[in-house]
């Protein structure tokens, strides 16, 4: 004759104390590991700020080891920042906000009206446009830089702002990503809206726009970040200091003073705050628009 063992009557209470400690010891564990990843990334950003402000002697005298001088200069100093302002790179910056600029105002327009018509007009053949707007996306904007230079060249369009920003409009992820964002929207509005005899237009001026802050801020911050990190399509279609935009005047800085370390770090400290400032006030706009990328079909 079988006996099955009668459970222990404090068993199911032990299990029900442990279980949240076991809870808490990940929630610790996640904690810590977060913590460990997050000063990984930020001790070089730290540091690349301490660098900024100390003097060019001392920019690599405490970084043969791990302590706390490397992130606070032993002599504070403003020469590496006027360095850059002397030497131009205010300019550049301001070639790099103008073209950045320009880009998200027009790739903003261009990508939203042609992501109204492939989310909500029926037109034929729109199965097979998503799909080349898919595809521009996924080859490396590399991979094509030089003949698209070339073509540039052919029409005259070097050495000039036209040139710089032409290939951020029209932005396939972008297209992509106010997409999916429209597809969300009901589509019975729009229906409601050409019953009353309101036309495409309208329909996407006075109905779907005013829905999609969200991604059209995302959008807005993809178009921005394309821009403003370029660096091998400014090389390729300008060759005028007064065109350089940041990047490339960071590298013919490092080209052409090498020892001058201390300008360079100022330079890149600039260029990296300002978009980190940017992306910190407006990073729930861009996780709403990049979560509404993979919610429609």
């Amino acid at each position: 004759m079988n006996r099955t063992p009668l459970p222990h009557p404090g068993a199911p209470a032990a299990h029900a104390l442990t279980a949240p400690k076991r809870r808490r010891t990940g929630r610790v564990v996640l904690t810590v590991l977060a913590v460990v990843v997050a000063l990984a990334f930020l001790v070089p950003v730290l540091w690349l700020i301490a660098s900024t402000f100390r003097s060019s002697t001392e920019t690599f005298a405490n970084s043969s080891s791990m302590n706390w001088h490397m992130l606070w200069p032993a002599h504070w100093t403003l020469e590496n920042l006027r360095s850059a302002v002397d030497n131009g790179f205010l300019r550049n910056l301001a070639n790099s906000v103008i073209v950045a600029a320009v880009t998200v105002v027009l790739g903003i327009a261009i990508s939203a009206m042609a992501a109204f018509a492939l989310a909500v007009v029926d037109f034929p053949g729109r199965r097979i446009v998503f799909g080349l707007v898919v595809l521009s996306f996924l080859v490396p904007f590399e991979a094509i830089a030089i003949p698209l230079a070339h073509t540039f060249s052919d029409w005259g369009l070097t050495n000039n702002f036209p040139a710089l920003v032409l290939p951020g409009l029209g932005n396939g992820l972008a297209i992509f990503t106010l997409r999916q964002f429209f597809l969300g929207i009901p589509p019975e509005l729009a229906e409601a809206a050409r019953v009353d005899g309101a036309g495409w237009p309208r329909i996407f001026l006075r109905i779907y726009l005013p829905l999609t802050r969200p991604a059209l801020i995302g959008t807005g911050l993809v178009l921005f970040l394309f821009q403003w990190q370029a660096y091998l399509w400014p090389i390729l279609v300008t060759t005028s200091d007064d065109k350089d935009v940041a990047p490339v005047a960071i590298a013919k800085t490092f080209a052409a003073f090498s020892s001058d370390y201390g300008r360079v770090f100022a330079e890149t400290a600039v260029l990296a705050v300002i978009p980190a400032v940017i992306l910190l006030g407006l990073q729930r706009y861009f996780v709403a628009s990049v979560a509404s990328t993979g919610s429609k079909n």
